[in-house]
């Protein structure tokens, strides 16, 4: 009789090893990619604005030294997220301070783990103070994790009224006179905006006295309004701000907007709008009062 063979012991299963999934690469935005990046915000961000709009608009640099246009996250060769950059050198209470503007800051939902990451990347580079100035409430929230600190986010609007020159206060528009008003830093200020077609400049004020405002012609609750983005004098510019308002009137605008911050004195009559996500900064050395809109998204892009 023959004797069963013993069965043989069961081979262990061995799962096949995962194979690690690559992180996302991040690299800075280049002239050669800068096209590519332009075309995913389009695609992902804002639709309404060409890429060719977006390229443009992120090529605007005011510094000398700016090593990108932002960061971009990417994964098997596609761009999957990004952040653009504004670079500027800047004298600001007589010293050269080198800033760095946030803007266009998008991911996809699939790699949002990525975002603090793709952050990191931007606010690693030293020696910059940082702002972003339309941060949603989700970009907020991370940027403060990061330290950034909130500005006052109150806009006053303002009843624009019919004024008659009179007296010593003086109005600017036209661009010869602007320039040949202004000198030193005031100039390269106007020269370094003068380029961009939605913005408006207005001197008011007198010789040696001069109030540079830049604004965007928007609109509120249907009706045309002046949104100033920029006043180089808050002194100048509450002592002649009558002459400029019956200037903004004639040119059909009903209401100027301002930021709060801005203003020495309020203007009569006028109320104050508040719910805004409010603007961001970065800096170990500069205080809201140095902080302005020249030299960042809100002047670069027609937003």
């Amino acid at each position: 009789m023959s004797t069963a063979e013993a069965p043989t012991p069961a081979e262990p299963v061995v799962a096949p090893a995962k194979t690690a999934m690559a992180r996302p690469s991040i690299e800075p935005v280049t002239e050669a990619t800068l096209p590519e990046f332009a075309r995913f915000l389009c695609t992902h961000l804002h639709a309404d604005r060409t890429a060719a709009a977006w390229e443009a608009g992120l090529r605007t640099q005011w510094s000398a030294d700016a090593g990108n246009y932002g960061f971009v996250l990417r994964d098997k060769g596609e761009i999957v997220g990004g952040i653009g950059a504004y670079y500027a050198d800047r004298w600001i209470r007589g010293q050269r301070e080198r800033t760095c503007n946030i803007t266009s800051w998008c991911v996809l939902d699939g790699y949002r783990q990525q975002s603090v990451r793709l952050a990191m990347s931007l606010l690693n580079q030293g020696g910059y103070h940082f702002t972003n100035f339309s941060p949603t409430t989700v970009v907020g929230s991370t940027l403060k994790f990061f330290k950034f600190k909130e500005l006052d986010e109150r806009v006053v609007v303002v009843l624009n009224l019919p004024c008659i020159p009179i007296g010593a206060t003086q109005l600017l528009v036209n661009p010869a006179a602007i320039e040949a008003a202004l000198q030193g830093e005031a100039l390269k200020i106007y020269h370094d905006h003068a380029m961009f077609p939605w913005l408006r400049h207005v001197l008011i004020g007198r010789p040696g006295h001069w109030c540079h405002v830049i604004y965007k012609r928007r609109s509120y609750k249907g009706l045309p309004c002046a949104d100033l983005l920029y006043i180089s004098d808050r002194d100048v510019f509450a002592s002649a701000f009558r002459r400029l308002a019956g200037h903004l009137l004639r040119k059909g605008m009903l209401t100027t907007h301002a930021e709060h911050r801005a203003l020495s004195v309020l203007p009569w009559p006028a109320a104050i709008r508040t719910g805004f996500n409010p603007k961001l900064f970065l800096s170990a050395s500069l205080t809201e009062t140095d902080i302005d809109c020249l030299y960042s998204e809100s002047v670069a892009l027609d937003l």
